[in-house]
């Protein structure tokens, strides 16, 4: 549309404006055709290509010379050309620079006609003249306009690249969240059921089937431990609340510790994560319990106190022979994660003294 515009000017200026010939102020008249034709074509040039001070020089020279072509020229439309090339001047340039322009568009282009310079004064009236500066306030409006609009699509932009991120970041969390939870479900048991079935394995070369028998029944009651830990799994991740108390005291139960919990405080019902992340935290205590210090007593404290809740897992030295095995070397990590997750803390480290000397100790403090 703009450059419709354009060469609709410049075809009415070459097709009214007289006198033009090739010889005297016919000859004025085709070379101010021409230079006017050219700055206004110039108008479609990218902003970011012409320097600033490039754009006040030739919209200057422009204007000067449109100024110019109506005095000189007889007859037609070459007042256009100085419309044009102010309204584009408030589009183009800064607004102090713009209406510098259009004042000296309309002095001129008012001058011309006031002082009756060339033989087309007659023709038009001064205080036409003087009109050629109003388009610098299309001009000044349309590069509001412009810069809002620019302004509100960058900004959209910016709230798209920033939700994408938030989504990257929350799948990120999930991913992370799902891996621990595959970790305490699957690694867990499956270390668990491995070292029963090679024990059973052990000891069948003795022909001591008691033994064998009550390893593999501790096999096939891990396996059902791990059903029901694939269900805690399956419910935190659709955000099912489990109860704490009544959760941690059958996980206690099912890795043989019977009535190894103490409750202190005010029972309270706690947020479904949080008791999701506080029972993978002493699903995995009570587990490193289990493989790094077998035969040891193991004690499980839940603290609620005003502003926090506090699980505590504490084993005892092993009384029987540790077997060697080769961890993922992920519990520990998982916990401070799942800690981090709520805004707690995980502390972790051998018992130095009391009746669990020699021991381990690992302390979880969640807010809220």
């Amino acid at each position: 549309m703009q450059w419709v515009l354009t060469l609709f000017v410049i075809g009415a200026a070459f097709a009214t404006v007289r006198p033009l010939g090739l010889e005297g102020r016919g000859l004025a008249v085709a070379a101010l055709l021409v230079v006017n034709s050219l700055a206004l074509a110039a108008r479609h040039l990218p902003e970011a290509g012409v320097p600033p001070r490039a754009d006040l020089v030739w919209m200057t020279l422009g204007i000067v010379a449109a100024a110019a072509l109506i005095g000189v020229s007889r007859s037609g439309s070459s007042y256009l050309f100085a419309y044009f090339l102010v309204g584009h001047a408030g589009f183009r340039l800064p607004v102090g620079r713009a209406v510098t322009l259009a004042v000296l568009c309309s002095l001129l282009c008012g001058g011309v006609l006031y002082f009756r310079i060339g033989p087309g004064h007659h023709l038009l009236p001064w205080a036409l003249g003087l009109t050629t500066g109003l388009p610098v306030v299309v001009g000044i409006v349309n590069r509001s306009r412009r810069r809002a609009v620019t302004a509100a699509i960058e900004a959209a932009e910016s709230a798209e690249r920033a939700a994408r991120a938030e989504a990257r970041t929350a799948v990120l969390t999930e991913r992370g969240r799902i891996a621990r939870d595959v970790h305490d479900v699957l690694a867990h048991s499956l270390a668990g059921i491995n070292m029963q079935l090679e024990l059973a394995d052990a000891l069948l070369d003795t022909g001591d089937l008691e033994k064998v028998r009550a390893a593999n029944q501790k096999a096939h009651s891990m396996v059902k431990e791990s059903l029901k830990q694939a269900q805690w799994t399956v419910h935190a991740l659709r955000e099912d609340s489990l109860p704490l108390v009544e959760s941690l005291t059958a996980l206690i139960d099912s890795s043989g510790h019977r009535d190894a919990l103490t409750v202190t405080g005010t029972v309270r019902e706690v947020p479904s994560r949080a008791t999701q992340n506080l029972l993978r935290i002493a699903q995995e205590s009570l587990t490193n319990a289990a493989r790094h210090a077998p035969g040891g007593e193991v004690r499980v404290e839940l603290a609620f106190a005003a502003g926090s809740t506090t699980l505590k897992v504490r084993n005892s030295p092993a009384t029987r022979a540790v077997r060697t095995g080769v961890g993922s070397g992920m519990g520990l990590i998982g916990m401070r994660e799942r800690a981090a997750l709520l805004g707690g803390t995980i502390t972790a480290g051998p018992v130095t003294e009391g009746p669990d000397e020699g021991g381990w100790q690992v302390e979880a403090v969640i807010p809220g």
